[in-house]
Parts: structure tokens; sequence; C-alpha cells
């Protein structure tokens, strides 16, 4: 029973922090949508912040199976840099509750340590990815890499906070700044 109590537990936060758009829900909320008593929550998680990791490691492990289903796909190094771009932009990862999770990481890490290390994880993994991706394609890999690192989350940002931006438009730009920097590569 355990592991699916906590699977419950965990999109029972998602739904929770989409419903707030925000970390401001209590751990009582959270047991409420899972069916579930706070005191249970509080055996299997410890609290909140640690029930809000776990939630946000799961939406993670979403991403990262995204991004191999795409690179399974993927037969030259410039359809991989492709590839993490497309996962990046799944429409699952745009989602509403999905998206208030990863607006409360971005803020919650700067002031807690642990939802900041994940966040770490999460940048470097993509960095890695990218700059794999880029190594035969790009006189400077890593700081193309860092490039549409950084594209990527301005670009969801934008996308996700905005009532006209889609994910397909801001995938095509993203994939045109790709282009775009690799011309210039010999």
């Amino acid at each position: 029973m355990e592991p699916i109590r906590r699977d419950a537990l965990v999109k029972a936060t998602i739904a929770e922090i989409g419903a707030a758009q925000s970390l401001d829900v209590t751990v009582g909320q959270i047991a409420r949508r899972a069916g579930m008593s706070s005191a249970l929550a509080h055996h299997y998680f410890g609290g909140k912040d640690q029930i809000f990791l776990a939630a946000m490691r799961y939406i993670l492990s979403e991403y990262s199976a995204e991004v191999r289903r795409e690179l399974r796909q993927a037969a030259k190094p410039l359809d991989r840099a492709e590839a993490i771009i497309r996962a990046s932009f799944d429409e699952s990862c745009f989602d509403p509750a999905t998206v208030s999770a990863w607006m409360t990481l971005y803020s919650a890490s700067r002031t807690n340590v642990e939802t900041y290390r994940l966040l770490i994880v999460y940048q470097g993994r993509l960095r890695s990815n990218l700059t794999h991706a880029l190594r035969s394609l790009s006189a400077r890999p890593s700081e193309d890499a860092e490039t549409i690192a950084a594209l990527i989350d301005g670009l969801y940002l934008r996308a996700a906070l905005s009532d006209s931006g889609s994910a397909q438009a801001a995938c095509q730009q993203a994939l045109s700044v790709l282009h775009v920097l690799l011309k210039g590569t010999p």
C-alpha cells in the first residue's frame, strides 16, 4: 500500500499546487485530495517541503522519460539536440498544475536548499545532454548548450504564463536559435 499512497500524495500535491498556483497549501489539503489523513501524509514524507520535492522528482522523471523517448528516435547529433528541445516543450509540460509546480520550484529554490539542489540537477542534466549533442556540431558546445538551455527555460516560462503563447511556437523559436547558432560553426 505504501507505494500507492505515496504516489497518490505526490499527484495530490501537484494538483493542489496547481489549484493554488503556489506552494501555499497545507499537508491537510494534500492529504484530503489524496483521500487519506494528514497524519499518514506526514508519516510518509515528513512535511510539505518533502512532499513537494517528491512531486518535483515525479515531474522531472516524467520529463526525463519524454527526453529519452525523443532521443530514441534521434540518429544524428543535430537530431539529438532537436529531440531535447522538442521534449522540453512537450504538451505534458504545459499542464496547468505542472506549470504551477515548475514556477514553485524556481521560486522556492531561492530559499530552500533541497529545492535549489533539485533545480541545479535539472539544469545540469539539460546542459550536459545538450553539450553532448552539440559536441560534433559546434566549436563551442558548452557555451551553445548554455544558451539553448537558458532559452528553453525562458521560452517555457513565457509560453506557460502567456494566454497567447503556445508550446509549439516556443519549440519552433528554440529550434530556430539552435540552427542560427550552428550556422557559424564549420
